[in-house]
């Protein structure tokens, strides 16, 4: 394998080197947009919006009246309203639907705003998108100045199970189990934890079976969500009674992660670590692999502007969405030439999966507008604004990793809540950590780390916001809670923003909790 790795590296930076079609941003994007609607011009979605009539204002290079008349034709699509009024019908196993053919692969999405849990379809099509998508960020790796030995290691994947669940005429499952199971020949010389142990849908037994084999591999690469992947190593530690996960795979080096924010997480990670390791972030969602980090010292990820989705941008704000983080119908969409760089857009998406003008729930910010290099800034719904406070998921991030650094303490979960105070607002946090931690000092540092983060928040700070109410608890009580509600591992990610019902549910957990 030392062979295959040094071969692997040369192949990986003869691959850098193959020159790159030039084209804008503009272009890329216009040209998949055609070939979308060409494709799926026959469907009974198709059809239904004359796909076949907007393609006839495909013409002069650089307009954009395709783009006028895509907007006119095709209304924006929450999940609900997609899957109610077509997908529906391919689950019913109908051909022809959103996209050509039988979906025989639906992604279970774990759903945070909308349905409970979202049955995402993926064709073929989007399958290919993916694997094109995650080759380009494989190429990536040249640039990373790794050993050459490094690459002929090994690869732990964290994610669901590859046992997919058959129902009538399709296969239902985590995406990253449909992915998994779908892995090269020649890939399952690297795969770990291997085909048996991928298969278990037992989160603890998976967890059990990795951390019993976990000695007998040579780890280079660990890929999956930061939370469920600290657990996995917090395990392997005490099993094996050592000081960190270096004693049992020292050539651990890359993390490829994606999904939440690694920001909170970070300290607590390294505390597991035995030396400096390599960081990649990757935007691969249900709906489709989105961007991925391009190189070394990057905090941004670029855009995949021509694998299958087409892009659109809402401008989050005011004038598009409610205060609870709903769009309201025909808001003002852009496409990727018009946006600016610093704002905030949500995102829509139209794919190879048969998902049109579909408003996935995240939340971008251009940091490159040439290069099409963007971070992802929050959630529509996870997001505060009682009163114009205009608190970000990106906000609470950054300060919980500030005030972490400056505590010296790891915060490993958080949520928090807008909720009323006498006559006015007050926001109330709930933060998971095993540290030791004079509470009010943490609610006060994280008060004040927010009002330097965000002028609106240290303005309403002094008006409507009366209050920041705090509350610490063991990072297992925000583990136990996701047990609770069955999404234990790989893609289950902790809701950073709760609203009225939610709220009321997690405080009834948490007193039980304590209890």
């Amino acid at each position: 394998m030392p062979l295959f790795g040094s071969l692997l590296s040369k192949g990986l930076k003869i691959g850098n080197l193959k020159p790159q079609k030039k084209k804008t941003p503009f272009e890329l994007q216009k040209k998949e947009l055609a070939k979308l609607l060409t494709k799926a011009k026959v469907t009974q979605f198709g059809q239904h919006y004359n796909f076949h009539d907007i393609l006839h204002q495909f013409g002069e290079k650089k307009s954009a009246t395709f783009y006028e008349a895509w907007k006119k034709q095709v209304p924006v699509f929450n999940y609900n309203k997609l899957f109610d009024e077509w997908w529906y019908r391919s689950k019913a196993g109908e051909h022809d639907v959103t996209w050509p053919g039988r979906v025989k692969y639906f992604a279970l999405s774990s759903g945070t705003s909308e349905a409970s849990t979202k049955h995402i379809p993926m064709t073929v099509d989007m399958l290919k998108a993916n694997k094109k998508t995650s080759m380009r960020q494989m190429m990536t790796l040249s640039q990373y100045d790794l050993p050459p030995a490094v690459l002929g290691k090994g690869i732990l994947m964290l994610g669901g199970s590859t046992k997919l669940t058959k129902i009538d005429t399709y296969y239902e499952g985590d995406l990253s189990g449909i992915q998994a199971s779908k892995i090269p020949f020649w890939f399952q010389i690297f795969y770990k934890p291997g085909k048996r142990i991928a298969k278990e849908r037992d989160w603890n037994h998976k967890l059990e079976e990795i951390t019993k084999n976990a000695a007998k591999w040579d780890i280079a690469f660990i890929v999956g969500v930061p939370a469920w992947l600290q657990i996995m190593m917090e395990r392997i530690i005490e099993h094996y009674q050592v000081k960190n996960i270096h004693e049992i795979w020292p050539n651990l080096s890359v993390f490829v992660h994606g999904g939440v924010s690694f920001e909170p997480y970070k300290k607590g990670f390294e505390k597991l670590l035995g030396r400096p390791i390599t960081y990649i972030e990757t935007y691969l969602a249900s709906e489709g692999f989105i961007a991925y980090q391009i190189g070394p010292k990057k905090h941004t990820m670029k855009l995949s502007l021509d694998t299958g989705i087409f892009f659109e941008f809402i401008p989050f704000n005011e004038k598009n969405f409610t205060s609870e983080g709903e769009v309201i119908p025909n808001p003002e969409t852009l496409m990727i030439h018009e946006v600016e760089e610093g704002i905030d857009y949500a995102l829509l998406l139209s794919t190879c999966a048969g998902t049109w003008r579909y408003l996935i729930g995240d939340v971008i910010r251009f940091e490159n507008k040439e290069e099409s290099e963007i971070i992802i800034s929050g959630r529509t719904k996870h997001y505060l604004s009682l009163c114009g406070e205009h608190l970000s998921v990106d906000n609470m991030n950054r300060a919980i990793q500030l005030v972490s650094e400056e505590l010296n303490i790891s915060i490993s979960e958080y949520t928090v809540a807008g909720i009323s105070h006498d006559s006015l607002f007050a926001h109330k946090w709930f933060v998971g950590t095993d540290d030791a931690i004079d509470k009010e000092v943490l609610r006060t540092r994280l008060d004040e780390t927010l009002k330097e983060l965000n002028d609106d928040y240290r303005t309403e700070r002094t008006a409507a916001l009366k209050n920041v109410l705090l509350e610490v608890l063991p990072v297992n009580a925000f583990y136990k809670w996701m047990e609770s509600k069955g999404k234990v591992g790989s893609q289950n990610k902790f809701p950073r923003v709760f609203k009225k019902t939610q709220l009321e549910e997690w405080e009834r957990f948490v007193e039980g909790y304590r209890k």
